[in-house]
């Protein structure tokens, strides 16, 4: 079809929005230029804006927007996770990224095979299969973010996974979108029959291609030889000689193709086994030297993964906590192997345990921790390798980015590669730099840190990067991207790795795929020798909290807000935005328009939709908690609520009073009008104030009222301090719970059937832990209520001496955290676990129930202890997946429902039918739960003292 005529491209543009809004929903054709920079970041360095992201939900959506950008001649690029490094998945024109309407699997075989939508999470696959000791074999670092599109369309690999199980070794099928629209599905001979008639174009290329690439011999054992080891530059050429069937070739050609072949719609795995009985040791060596031969000796051992490590990186982790001691005193010669070792049975296990170190036993290991199977043991060890990048990220310099590069050398050659790499760092003076990798397949990553906010600094990071490239591909003829994807930092080398031959073989490939070159064009071709070099990703400071940040997107997946506003990532991208803009700005001058739309945006997209949970903190590499960037700018705009704000803390009990009040006025018009009338003329209240007023539903508790226990039950088991939240001491509980008594009752029931004295602090109403302060960036005072609160309990604890329990988790987390004195603070489920169940006999419930574990509880690593509770108190226990946090975020139910609605849209379609009641130890977080969820929501401690009566003595 030939392209219409417009006067610009612009023309283009908003000609394609038109027809996209035909049949797209407006809210997903993201237009503004705020949300367009925020969504085109992904991990790498380079930045482009795209003029059109796309949030697309269905295989029709795909194919009509990708069959409207072919009319139009405009270019686009599909989007999964973002994480990938070297810029494959950013776009100066249309960025195609998919809902979470994409994370679709299928259990094939009893587990043998599994087929899953591009939109699934790799972790996720993992734990799909897990009841059948299977998992896919890519294992990426990143694969609890990264998304199956990526991790086949870059033929990601991993610590354990090498050649032998990444996606070009374990695909079985998978269904393409071309770009004409059309459609294979190579696991349906209809279609493929269908396919061969209809596109006999590109099969006929392919089996041209295969036939003379099999007839170039030289090619051909070029080919063979760059397979031998991880190598992900350029195309799969290896299909060309590895199968003879088209379709299986053309099945082959899109594992690793990035996005610049087709759209990989679902894609089917052969699984692998995930053995049960696992082993990790660390070994040292006095040089890198030793240790690459070690390498060479084990690889004939049943070891399943080998980490090399340099001396420069395990001197970057050799402070941090919990390191073995040991590391400190190497010096930077010394080399080290992690080495893990897998089994089906313990005896196997320690068998090959005993292998692998039989086999080095002339190896002189001049310090090591010996194999072990122990948790905890095995976590830090591993958390060595895992915190190598970070470490240099935690380090650089304010203004410049983390670097990560990816090459692979012949183990043969592998010593003499780590020496020649570190002669290039101390060439060009990166003296950060540090080497570590996956030491059987030679893939090395190398870190470092670069600044590209002058030309200087741009040619020296030129002419490294063609050292480097001269250095792996052609003097050791090895690859320069091993796991990584191609992308737009080795496109201008491909030629070289690949000579002439293999290079307009791939020019072959990319034109008989998309003749037209729309899809993700100047990846992996690219005629430009300084693409590496362009499009630069500037990280101008914008504030401490956040400018170690290099927008990988490992918090994404835990975000709340995400799929309503921005992720952590587009945040703090957004923010550093404003921060360049405001300095760029002359004194003298005006705001921008685009400034000020900026700033409009990031106000209720950055700031207001944030729950600040900091659970992206605990999936950050460097740990940054965005979450308390958005508390520290909330506090600039709440100023003008401080005096109102200090009233309340200083007169706390009058407020809850005041706040019972609103409660049992919405309890008596509910019972007049009835719940849901109440709740739609309060939502008819938000539209009328534009969105001032707060919202009210359904599932708001009732009343309570409750100030302490006046005589508390002497008793001989113990004695602990109650303290209840402010929100479970006003209410009580939801309308249609089935437990009608407030979880204050419910909590000294559980107790008392303990044989618990309790003791409650004095002047309880006027105690709170300074959470709703906290959350609004009013920090003086919720210190102030915090240590307020501390020193009550301090002596209602008789200085520590009783544990203290706090029915609701985030406020017991936020005390643990603030707390300065020496007190024992639980919440439901420690207390419970650690001091109630000694003294209490459990007789599981026989129902489903769900349980949503909260954020704080997630922080505070409770989440198994929680499930375990659950299960020892009912026989099926459902987790919803995908809800790490229910978005309630303190008062944000009531003031902005939107995200409270956007963080569990997933829960209602995973509620089984025969199930009646959740739980969860969060009390607002319960009301937001059950409105979405349609089935009513309380604590945990509910559900233990149904199950729970006294052990008999």
């Amino acid at each position: 079809m030939s392209t219409p005529k417009y006067d610009s491209t612009i023309d283009r543009y908003q000609a394609l929005q038109t027809i996209l809004a035909e049949k797209i929903p407006t809210q997903r054709i993201i237009t503004g230029e705020p949300e367009r920079l925020a969504y085109g970041t992904d991990a790498s360095f380079y930045r482009l804006i795209p003029q059109i992201v796309l949030r697309l939900n269905s295989l029709n959506e795909v194919i009509f927007a990708i069959q409207q950008c072919g009319n139009l001649g405009i270019h686009f690029t599909f989007r999964a996770a973002g994480t990938s490094l070297s810029g494959q998945a950013v776009s100066d024109s249309v960025l195609i990224t998919l809902t979470d309407d994409w994370r679709g699997h299928e259990i094939l075989n009893e587990g043998d095979k599994i087929r899953l939508q591009p939109g699934v999470i790799g972790a996720d696959a993992n734990r799909y299969l897990l009841p059948y000791q299977r998992k896919i074999g890519p294992d990426p670092a990143s694969i609890n973010t990264c998304k199956i599109g990526g991790i086949a369309a870059n033929n990601a690999s991993g610590m354990c996974c090498g050649t032998a199980q990444n996606s070009y070794k374990t695909v079985d099928s998978m269904k393409i979108v071309f770009t004409d629209g059309s459609i294979l599905d190579t696991s349906d001979s209809h279609s493929v029959a269908r396919f061969k008639e209809t596109r006999s174009d590109i099969v006929t290329g392919l089996q041209t291609l295969a036939k003379q690439t099999q007839e170039n011999v030289t090619l051909s054992e070029k080919i063979s030889h760059k397979y031998r080891l991880k190598n992900t530059t350029g195309y799969a050429l290896n299909a060309l000689v590895d199968f003879q069937d088209p379709i299986e070739i053309l099945e082959h050609l899109m594992i690793g193709s990035e996005g610049t072949l087709g759209f990989i719609a679902d894609i089917t795995y052969n699984t692998v086994i995930e053995h049960p009985f696992k082993a990790s040791t660390l070994l040292t060596f006095a040089s890198i030297e030793e240790a690459s031969q070690a390498v060479t000796i084990i690889a004939d051992t049943p070891v399943a993964a080998v980490e090399m490590m340099d001396g420069r990186s395990l001197r970057s982790v050799a402070d941090q906590p919990g390191m073995p001691a040991f590391i400190q005193h190497l010096d930077l010669e010394a080399a080290a192997l992690l080495i893990e070792v897998h089994a089906s049975h313990d005896a196997d296990l320690q068998h090959s345990n005993a292998m692998v170190m039989e086999a080095l036993s002339d190896f002189t290991i001049i310090e090591s921790v010996p194999f072990t199977s122990d948790p905890s043991t095995v976590a830090t060890l591993w958390g060595i390798r895992k915190g190598m990048f970070p470490a240099v990220g935690a380090v650089r310099e304010v203004g410049t980015t983390v670097i990560i590069e990816d090459v692979a050398f012949p183990v043969e050659n592998l010593a003499a590669g780590v020496r020649d790499l570190q002669q290039l760092f101390d060439r060009y003076h990166y003296n950060e730099a540090i080497i570590f990798g996956h030491a059987l397949e030679g893939n090395l990553h190398f870190v470092f840190t670069q600044g590209f906010d002058s030309e200087k600094e741009i040619q020296r990071y030129g002419r490294f990067m063609d050292d480097v490239a001269e250095l792996v591909a052609v003097k050791y003829q090895g690859s320069l991207k091993a796991e990584h994807g191609t992308g737009r930092n080795m496109a201008p080398y491909v030629e070289l790795e690949w000579g002439r031959d293999g290079y307009e073989l791939m020019q072959q490939i990319k034109a008989l795929f998309d003749p037209q070159g729309l899809l993700n064009p100047g990846v992996i071709i690219n005629d430009n020798p300084h693409s590496h070099i362009e499009n630069l990703k500037p990280m101008p400071a914008a504030d401490d909290l956040i400018d170690r940040c290099i927008e990988c997107g490992f918090c994404e997946p835990v975000c709340p807000s995400r799929t309503l506003t921005l992720s952590p990532r587009q945040r703090i991208v957004l923010y550093r935005e404003i921060q360049r803009q405001r300095r760029s700005r002359p004194a003298d001058t005006e705001t921008s328009e685009s400034q000020m739309q900026l700033e409009d945006v990031f106000q209720y997209q950055g700031l207001d939709t944030c729950a600040a949970t900091g659970l992206c903190a605990d999936r950050c590499p460097v740990g940054i908690n965005t979450g308390d960037l958005v508390k520290q700018l909330r506090a600039s705009r709440y100023q003008k609520f401080q005096p109102i704000a200090r009233w309340t803390a200083e007169h706390f009990a009058t407020t809850a009073s005041i706040a019972r009040f609103g409660l049992k006025t919405g309890e008596i018009a509910s019972n007049l009008l009835g719940a849901e009338r109440v709740e739609k003329l309060a939502g008819q209240m938000r539209s009328v104030t534009k969105q001032r007023t707060p919202l009210w539903l359904a599932q708001t508790p009732k009343t309570n009222h409750f100030t302490g226990v006046e005589k508390p039950r002497s008793s001989s088991t113990g004695k602990v301090v109650y303290l209840p939240s402010c929100a479970s001491r006003n209410m009580a509980a939801q309308p249609n719970a089935n437990d009608q008594r407030p979880l204050t009752e419910v909590t000294l029931s559980l107790i008392e059937k303990a044989g618990f004295e309790v003791i409650t602090p004095r002047e309880l109403t006027e105690q709170c832990c300074g959470m709703p302060y906290d959350s609004k960036g009013m920090t003086e005072l919720a210190d102030k209520k915090s240590l307020q609160l501390e020193e009550t309990l301090w002596t209602a604890s008789k200085e520590g001496e009783y544990p203290i329990v706090m029915d609701t988790s985030p406020c017991a987390k936020r005390s643990i955290e603030h707390f300065t004195k020496p007190l024992n603070i639980t919440e439901p489920v420690g207390f419970v676990s650690r001091y109630l169940l000694p003294h209490l006999s459990l007789t599981p419930l026989n129902e489903s129930v769900m349980l949503h574990v909260t954020c704080s509880s997630r922080r505070m690593g409770l989440e198994s202890s929680m499930l375990k509770l659950a299960q020892q108190c009912a026989t099926n226990v459902i987790i919803p997946e995908h809800i790490q946090c229910c978005g309630w975020a303190g008062d944000k139910g009531f003031t902005t429902p939107e995200l409270n609605q956007a963080a569990t849209a997933p829960l209602k379609e995973q509620v089984p039918s025969d199930c009646q009641r959740g739980f969860s130890n969060s009390i607002t977080c319960e009301i937001g739960l059950a409105h979405h969820s349609g089935i009513p929501y309380q604590s945990i401690l509910y559900l233990v003292d149904e199950a729970a009566q006294p052990r008999a003595k």
